[in-house]
């Protein structure tokens, strides 16, 4: 069975997504780079910035970390 997110849900995820993509492009960092550096798939990185994945917080701290960034700071959008 396939999960689906009511619509607020689904503009959270793209908006999580949007934030990390614009984290990682100001770090001059690839998707590749993130996916390795984070032990993740290049192609799930590619997902969570579109939204279209629900990530675990184990993950986000995993992508987290190898921007260099706080949690709270790519929730609200604040990428430095």
């Amino acid at each position: 069975m396939k999960n689906t997110y009511s619509e607020k849900d689904r503009k959270f995820l793209k908006k999580l997504g949007e934030n990390i993509r614009k984290c990682r492009m100001q770090k001059d960092i690839s998707q590749e780079e993130l996916a390795y550096q984070a032990d993740l798939d290049r192609t799930y990185i590619s997902g969570i910035e579109r939204g279209e994945r629900n990530i675990s917080v184990i993950t986000l701290k995993k992508i987290t970390d190898v921007l260099k960034i706080e949690i709270h700071k790519i929730l609200n959008g604040q990428n430095n």
